[in-house]
């Protein structure tokens, strides 16, 4: 009776019992395993586009397809700071200011034209985006003078004159005209004297005065190569701007002053010591001019060492603590204060807008001319 109670019981059981075919479970799991497996492949080929195109994809972490791009918004994102590359210089300590007007170097992107003199030669350098050139050579004897006392280039860096030596002891000789960047040259004149701190001077780029050997100033126009007239009478000590407009020079009391020749104003200046000068160079305006010595020596003298105001005649105060060597005022009415370290480079209304450097060899060199 038990017996047969169970054996009911257990077919019971056996009809609850849904049949397992093992070969569907396999095929299933099978498919499963595939599914994921894309999944994962699609994934990791979307974040390599992402990568490509800068785009950011979501990845679901339930192995679901990738959430869109969403719309740009603030970020909440706390940024990470870059890890420094040491090839690239810290803004914090170049010594370079930032937020300056005028980079150095870039101040005076036109040409500089120097003097070098030897025991036997005189060369133009003319200066120009680093590169360093000679345009144009004299040549003297070793006890000749006057062809490094008055060897002079025009404002604009294309005529080179000076005075080669005769047989009076270096008082006087024949003026010579060349043209930078050849070697040929035209004589003028003789009996030019080649004494003094400024035997030749020029007005503009085509005039240059002279002095005779007499002691008359006489102006030549180098265009024509001729003499022309034009002396302005007892002045002495004659300097004009770069263009030939603004004379600046002494009156027969040896009073300064400057004129345009419709304009003219006096000024006063008192040197720091018992000696005498005279002006250098005049700005386009007439309003400044800087000063040098002339000295016990009247020889060649291109430096200067000061900046006077001719309308309150007063010195002006330039930037930098080092002696100045020169003051020059251009034709694009800037001004080149040259000093040991090298060039400050001021505008019209004084103000600094850059420096430019100077090789050991150009420092010891005089600055005769700039050409923007």
């Amino acid at each position: 009776m038990n017996e047969d109670r169970l054996r009911l019981d257990l077919a019971g059981l056996a009809d609850e019992v849904t049949s397992v075919d093992l070969r569907d479970r396999a095929l299933r799991t099978s498919r499963r395993l595939g599914i994921q497996r894309a999944v994962a492949t699609s994934a990791a080929a979307l974040v390599m586009i992402g990568a490509a195109t800068g785009t950011a994809l979501a990845i679901r972490p339930d192995g679901q397809a990738p959430v869109p791009p969403q719309p740009a918004g603030p970020s909440t994102t706390v940024p990470v700071p870059p890890t420094p590359d040491p090839s690239t210089p810290d803004p914090s300590t170049s010594a370079e200011p930032t937020g300056s007007a005028v980079q150095p170097g870039s101040a005076l992107p036109g040409t500089r034209y120097y003097l070098e003199s030897t025991s036997t030669k005189a060369r133009i350098h003319a200066v120009h985006g680093g590169i360093d050139r000679v345009v144009y050579q004299v040549g003297y004897a070793a006890d000749s003078e006057c062809e490094w006392n008055t060897i002079t280039i025009s404002p604009d860096g294309k005529r080179v004159a000076w005075v080669q030596d005769s047989t009076d002891g270096n008082a006087s000789g024949i003026l010579l005209v060349g043209t930078t960047g050849e070697r040929a040259s035209t004589s003028l004149s003789d009996g030019i004297s080649c004494y003094g701190p400024g035997a030749l001077v020029w007005q503009g780029s085509d005039l240059l005065m002279v002095k005779k050997k007499s002691g008359q100033s006489v102006l030549y126009d180098l265009k024509a190569n001729k003499r022309v007239q034009g002396d302005p009478g007892q002045e002495t000590d004659r300097c004009w701007s770069a263009d030939g407009r603004w004379l600046a020079a002494m009156d027969e009391e040896r009073k300064p002053y400057v004129t345009d020749g419709t304009r003219s104003r006096q000024y006063r200046y008192t040197p720091p010591r018992q000696a005498a000068w005279q002006a250098r160079s005049v700005s386009m305006d007439g309003r400044y001019v800087s000063v040098g010595w002339v000295g016990t020596d009247p020889s060649r003298r291109d430096g200067s060492y000061a900046m006077v105001d001719t309308i309150t005649s007063k010195v002006v105060e330039l930037p930098g603590g080092e002696q100045i060597f020169s003051i020059l005022f251009t034709i694009d009415r800037k001004v080149i204060v040259k000093r040991a370290s090298g060039i400050t480079v001021l505008n019209s209304a004084l103000k600094p807008i850059g420096t430019v450097a100077e090789s050991a060899s150009l420092r010891t060199m005089a600055l005769l001319a700039y050409v923007p």
